[in-house]
């Protein structure tokens, strides 16, 4: 079955699965295998050299070892590599995992300068400013990408919305000035469901998958979706540095995926109204919301993105403020992390993004909000009473 004329709600559902009636199943089983049967010595090293060397699992090859491949992991990359259009899909143990392969697939290519778009992730940030995989990186804004690019960049990296001031950015825009450098666009705060960056032109897509994509805050996990040719060039970093994704985490990843849309579609509506009031809020001085007027000049929500997303921040003009806030919600869980079910605020400044330097770092007075699936009221009660206190 042709799933790619289908709406990305209905491959949600579907993608990953075409096995299942062959296997007699209705559900996806888990192959915890960390070996598999040779069927000899001479294919059985053939398969090990594909596998390692980045080729995609051949129909009849032994698996060989997890660490090459595995069939619950593969289930989620192919679904994975549908809701994104893409060719492939590579995950790993980690979104940081997932972006320390990418980066080093770069290097081992001989082109180890990366062009990065600030604000990123702090993790992201914090890797590349530490330069701990023999990359070198030029920090620079949107506009700036095609002054920074140089004979050797080997990747330029965006993320919109970016984390945590949710800033965005024209991908069209941002592809063009890159010329031949692949784009990597991390998608976490937007997932398929919003925003598609392979449709816009870009090379490859991040998420960390412990975000929305499994959803239920129990799942530590990454993906890069992108071509094949490039996936190849990924896999082998994968397959030698061992940070693979493991099957449970595959299948719980696998299975958020079926309700990706309905959560998602659900969660930013209640951060429109949670967005809204926070603008209203007297003690609020700025709330970062591309839903919000003004926050959205260049109008990207409605022509890349289909909806402004369920992550918000809002200043309160302190530290002292911000820390007594987020240590006061009670329904809502001081947490890192974001797009579980339940909603979570945190304090970049402080947690996530305490690596990041100088003027890069967020605000001291910013707290970062996931909008998760309570009613948007209740979620509005617990902050009128933490910002009373």
């Amino acid at each position: 079955m042709d799933l790619e004329r289908f709406t990305v709600e209905t491959r949600a559902v579907h993608a990953g699965r075409a096995d299942l009636t062959a296997l007699g199943v209705h559900v996806p089983p888990i192959d915890l295998s960390s070996t598999y049967p040779l069927p000899d010595v001479e294919a059985g090293g053939a398969a090990y050299e594909w596998m390692a060397g980045g080729g995609a699992r051949q129909e009849g090859q032994s698996a060989v070892y997890q660490r090459l491949w595995n069939p619950t992991v593969a289930r989620f990359e192919e679904a994975l590599a549908s809701l994104e259009g893409a060719q492939a899909a590579v995950a790993f143990s980690s979104g940081m995992a997932a972006l320390s392969a990418t980066l080093l697939s770069c290097v081992a290519a001989g082109r180890p300068h990366v062009v990065a778009v600030r604000p990123l992730y702090g993790g992201s940030d914090h890797l590349l400013a530490t330069g701990l995989l023999g990359t070198r990186v030029t920090w620079t804004d949107a506009e700036g990408v095609g002054d920074a690019v140089a004979a050797d960049t080997g990747l330029v990296l965006v993320e919109t919305p970016a984390n945590p001031t949710l800033d965005l950015v024209d991908l069209r825009a941002l592809v063009a000035r890159a010329g031949d450098v692949p784009v990597l666009v991390d998608n976490t705060f937007a997932t398929p469901v919003l925003q598609r960056p392979l449709e816009l032109g870009a090379s490859m897509v991040l998420h960390s998958v412990t975000k929305f994509l499994a959803g239920h805050g129990d799942v530590l996990g990454g993906v890069v979706a992108t071509s094949e040719e490039l996936a190849s060039r990924i896999r082998p970093v994968r397959a030698i540095t061992g940070g693979n994704l493991h099957p449970l985490s595959a299948y719980l990843a696998h299975r958020g995926l079926q309700t990706l849309p309905v959560r998602v579609g659900a969660q930013q509506d209640s951060a429109q109204v949670v967005a809204h009031w926070l603008a209203d809020h007297a003690d609020v001085e700025q709330v970062y919301y591309p839903g919000l007027e003004g926050r959205d000049p260049e109008g990207l929500v409605g022509s890349q993105m289909s909806g402004p997303g369920a992550v918000l921040a809002f200043d309160l003009g302190s530290y002292e403020r911000a820390a007594h806030v987020a240590g006061a919600c009670g329904l809502i869980t001081h947490a890192v992390s974001l797009g579980g079910v339940d909603s979570l605020i945190q304090h970049p400044a402080a947690l996530t993004h305490r690596p990041v330097v100088g003027d890069a770092k967020p605000g001291a007075g910013l707290l970062r909000l996931s909008v998760g699936l309570e009613s948007p009221e209740d979620v509005i009660t617990d902050l009128q009473r933490a910002l009373s206190r």
